[in-house]
């Protein structure tokens, strides 16, 4: 499971660098500031979350279990609903793809979660 979070991560990771180049240089002129500021936040959390989705490849091999695999899932799914979210509205003007977003921003709250737990139960005495 730890390499395809590693791979999932880099994807995004990708993905997202590709995102803030289109933004920054296609879409600057061609979208109103506040469009612009949305699509800007869905890229900054792809980032981000992509990093988080390394840090569950490597909490995978440390403290392998079902909690480290449901963060990295959390991560993954909560990246498509949120990012996508703020992307499709930034691109069609159609606040109701706003909706979603809070699903998505759960999700990545339950990821944190899920790793922080995945850490407390994989940690063992005298094991730091």
């Amino acid at each position: 499971m730890d390499r395809l979070f590693v791979i999932l991560g880099a994807a995004s990771a990708f993905i997202g660098v590709a995102a803030g180049a289109f933004g920054a240089h296609a879409l600057k002129a061609r979208l109103a500031p506040d469009l612009l500021a949305i699509f800007e936040v869905g890229v900054r959390y792809q980032l981000v979350h992509a990093l988080a989705l390394l840090a569950v490849a490597w909490a995978c091999t440390r403290w392998p279990g079902l909690l480290a695999n449901a963060s990295g899932w959390s991560f993954a799914a909560g990246t498509v609903l949120f990012s996508g979210s703020l992307y499709l509205l930034a691109l069609t003007g159609v606040r109701a793809f706003g909706a979603v977003t809070p699903v998505g921003g759960a999700l990545f709250l339950a990821g944190w979660l899920l790793l922080a737990a995945a850490a407390w139960r994989g940690a063992s005495p005298g094991h730091g």
